[in-house]
């Protein structure tokens, strides 16, 4: 996603609601906030008295809300509200399996059979596997930890972004790393974390020119859109994560068999 697409969506008032905005609310305007939540679409056709009178506040309150969510008063909150409705409403999930299809078509072919097995072969021959995501992909990679301890392989999942890194034994460990967009900032911190402790890093990414891509032995990418909405909620398919986990404990498993 492009800086000049951000600050157009910011412009039109998709961001109204950041974290940081909410906590800088006061008891009385979290008052006014709860109430818009509740009753989204009919804001942009009440008065500001109303909505004052509805969330139990003063007209004071809800303009100082207005101003700390970024307008000038209500009746460009209530604008950007419409624009903030009207941008809900319109975002769907699209369930074209298309892109699904091709992963599978790529899947199968030499090049990514060969990275996969690059893959499989630095992991059989490593002690220890960890698994990291945040969020989502946390979930994953907690999926990752139990396919690979089906196969006798001794897996944990790190999905907690705060946890501490203090590692002894590290010769012979090895992190797989999940995160669709490769930039989550906390993940970044948890591999760069893992790498001074000498651990051999694989990421699974959407693309290959992403940070955690970089900082990898090894990146096995997919390439697939990515779905976000304006409050960042992630919907993009981890179909191709998971097939990727399961190829390679399936190839790893074939591997202790052969041993």
């Amino acid at each position: 996603m492009s800086v000049f697409y951000i600050k157009y969506k910011r412009e039109r008032g998709l961001f109204m609601f950041t974290a940081e905005k909410i906590q800088s609310l006061n008891e009385l305007e979290l008052e006014v906030y709860g109430y818009i939540m509740q009753h989204k679409n009919a804001i942009s056709y009440m008065r500001i008295r109303e909505v004052a009178t509805e969330a139990h506040v003063s007209t004071t309150t809800v303009l100082r809300f207005c101003k700390k969510m970024g307008c000038d008063g209500y009746a460009e909150f209530k604008l950007k509200m419409k624009e903030y409705n009207k941008q809900k409403s319109i975002h769907k999930i699209s369930e074209n399996l298309s892109e699904i299809k091709a992963f599978f078509e790529r899947l199968e072919t030499e090049k990514f059979q060969s990275k996969l097995e690059e893959a499989a072969a630095m992991i059989a021959k490593m002690e220890r596997v960890l698994f990291t995501g945040i969020g989502t992909s946390g979930h994953i990679g907690q999926y990752g930890a139990r396919c690979f301890t089906n196969i006798g392989k001794f897996s944990l999942c790190i999905s907690d972004p705060y946890c501490p890194i203090n590692m002894q034994e590290t010769e012979n460990t090895v992190v797989i790393v999940l995160s669709v967009s490769g930039e989550t900032g906390q993940t970044i911190k948890i591999v760069n974390a893992l790498k001074r402790c000498n651990c051999k890093i694989i990421s699974i990414t959407n693309t290959e020119s992403c940070t955690i891509s970089k900082l990898s032995d090894i990146n096995i990418s997919y390439y697939i859109t990515m779905h976000q909405d304006e409050e960042h909620t992630d919907y993009t398919s981890q179909v191709p994560a998971v097939s990727i986990i399961e190829s390679l404990s399936n190839k790893i498993r074939n591997r202790l068999i052969e041993e």
